[in-house]
């Protein structure tokens, strides 16, 4: 699970995908929640509506922080989470390095940004595509 020191003490890690048939087109996404046992949730998504690459991007990463924050619940505050993905575009936006130029994905990195201000700390780090197959299986 873990790339670092900071990322061995994490509570939770994240791990996400997306992408569409077309751009826009028919869109899916998949995501892992792997806590600090090394358990692992995999969840698979088709969204109903046709979204771009970036867009459904964003959608799976919102689907994951909204799991993580059920599965929390009250104890949010005192968690720690690990962000990681290869959409270079929707890291580097959610962590404020990149601006977000497109005004469809503006509301998706809000809601990023104030899902992930409800954690203890997070931290978004980019990985290889290799490293998504790996975790996620595709």
């Amino acid at each position: 699970m873990a790339n670092s020191d900071w990322e061995r003490n994490a509570d939770f890690m994240i791990a996400f995908d997306g992408g569409s048939q077309g751009n826009p087109g028919p869109a899916y996404g998949s995501y892992a929640l792997v806590n600090d046992k090394g358990d692992v949730t995999l969840e698979r998504l088709n969204f109903d509506e046709p979204l771009t690459n970036n867009e459904a991007e964003y959608h799976t990463l919102l689907a994951a922080l909204r799991a993580l924050r059920q599965r929390v619940s009250g104890r949010i505050g005192h968690v720690v989470v690990v962000v990681r993905g290869d959409s270079q575009l929707v890291i580097n936006q959610v962590s404020g390095e990149w601006q977000v130029k497109e005004p469809r994905l503006r509301p998706l990195c809000d809601e990023a940004r104030q899902l992930l201000a409800k954690f203890k700390r997070h931290k978004l780090a980019w990985q290889s595509r290799e490293d998504t197959v790996r975790i996620l299986g595709h």
